[in-house]
């Protein structure tokens, strides 16, 4: 009776527990992902604009035989740098020599029959005063002396440019700077009927880059050089560097254009950089950064944070202060560094995503402060945690 009295009560308990309604658990909310995040602050920046630019010397010579005659020696190796007035080539003298010779000896000869006409007009003089001859023989003896004076000078001058001649002989640097390569060789005939080109020779330091801008950011940079403080230098600085080298080359700008390209409305400008060390040359291609002022308004966001679109604008993503994730079209300027400036797009205190889980916009995330910026306290709503389920009924077993 003992045994049969506690099989019906466990089966009893038993029923009533499979009776009881079952309590179910609420489904748990996905965990909102974590991105990392930088506050846009406002500084002030210097701008600056980076353009292309061509390097040009400063003076440039062509060497040229200004006689005619045989190259009997080139006096520089090619490529160096040479001094005004040094020697580079010599020419066969011989020619001018004579030419110089027969010239002194006209010269001679007019001022021998100068001294002869001198001599009767000064016999003439007592005779015309005593009227022992007559007037006009007396005027025929100045006039000869006239002429002999004129005659005289003529073959002076005959000689000097014989002498100019024979020095042009011995060609010489009109400027310093460096040489090219020599277009003739020894034993060639030059200055034939022309003066022919016998080297180059460039002057590069310092040396000149040219370069266009806008009309409009020329009256701008016009405009705060007016307004710029005392002190300041009144020439806009320049940076050079070439392409593929990181050293900057520092410069000051020259001049403007007078007049604006009509089908570009770009004018053409001049800087002046040193080149003592001779690594800048003509014709090379340079980037030349020109300082524009100072932007008290500028944005700097790290180079990840701005991806480009399809259609080739720029944007970032922006955390709300809802925590939800919008994309954001805006204009950058030049790179400063690893950073962006961001000229349009951003207000101050607006997150920037730079990275943690990709996202897309709509989504709601919970952001943390980059490791490479500024912390940053989070803007999204703390993502809620999954509800505990209640613990399942304990069986009310009887324990004896």
């Amino acid at each position: 009776m003992r045994s049969t009295a506690v099989i019906t009560w466990t089966a009893l308990s038993s029923l009533l527990v499979a009776c009881q309604p079952q309590e179910t658990s609420a489904p748990s909310a996905p965990p909102r992902p974590r991105v990392e995040v930088v506050p846009v602050e406002l500084q002030t920046l210097p701008t600056t604009q980076e353009l292309a630019g061509r390097l040009a010397p400063t003076r440039v010579a062509e060497v040229r035989a200004r006689v005619a005659g045989i190259v009997l020696a080139r006096h520089f190796p090619e490529g160096s740098d040479v001094q005004a007035g040094q020697r580079l080539f010599s020419i066969d003298p011989a020619p001018f020599r004579v030419a110089l010779n027969r010239a002194e000896a006209e010269l001679a000869k007019a001022e021998a029959a100068l001294a002869e006409a001198e001599a009767v007009l000064r016999r003439y003089q007592p005779l015309i005063q005593a009227h022992a001859i007559s007037q006009q023989e007396f005027d025929a003896a100045a006039t000869a002396v006239k002429t002999q004076q004129a005659n005289r000078l003529s073959a002076k001058a005959d000689v000097e440019a014989a002498q100019i001649n024979l020095a042009h002989c011995e060609v010489k640097a009109p400027i310093a700077g460096r040489i090219g390569r020599a277009l003739v060789t020894q034993g060639a005939l030059v200055g034939q009927g022309e003066a022919t080109a016998l080297a180059s020779i460039q002057q590069w330091n310092p040396i000149y880059v040219d370069f266009v801008q806008p009309a409009v950011e020329v009256v701008r940079l016009r405009e705060a050089q007016a307004s710029r403080p005392k002190g300041q230098p009144a020439s806009p600085r320049l940076q050079i560097r070439l392409e593929g080298s990181s050293r900057l080359h520092e410069g000051r700008l020259l001049f403007s254009d007078i007049t604006v390209d009509p089908s570009t409305s770009q004018i053409a400008l001049r800087g002046e950089v040193p080149n003592a060390e001779g690594l800048l040359m003509p014709g090379m291609y340079v980037r030349v950064r020109m300082a524009r002022g100072q932007d008290t308004q500028a944005v700097l966001l790290p180079q990840r944070a701005v991806k480009t679109t399809a259609d080739g604008q720029s944007q970032v993503q922006v955390v709300s202060p809802e925590g939800q994730v919008e994309a954001r079209v805006v204009q950058t300027g030049a790179m400063h560094g690893a950073n962006w400036h961001i000229t349009h797009g951003l207000s101050a205190g607006e997150q920037v995503i730079v990275g943690g889980k990709p996202v897309q916009p709509g989504d709601r995330v919970s952001t943390g402060p980059s490791p490479a910026g500024s912390p940053v306290g989070s803007n999204g709503a703390a993502a809620p945690t999954a509800p505990t389920a209640p613990p399942p009924s304990a069986s009310a077993t009887d324990k004896r």
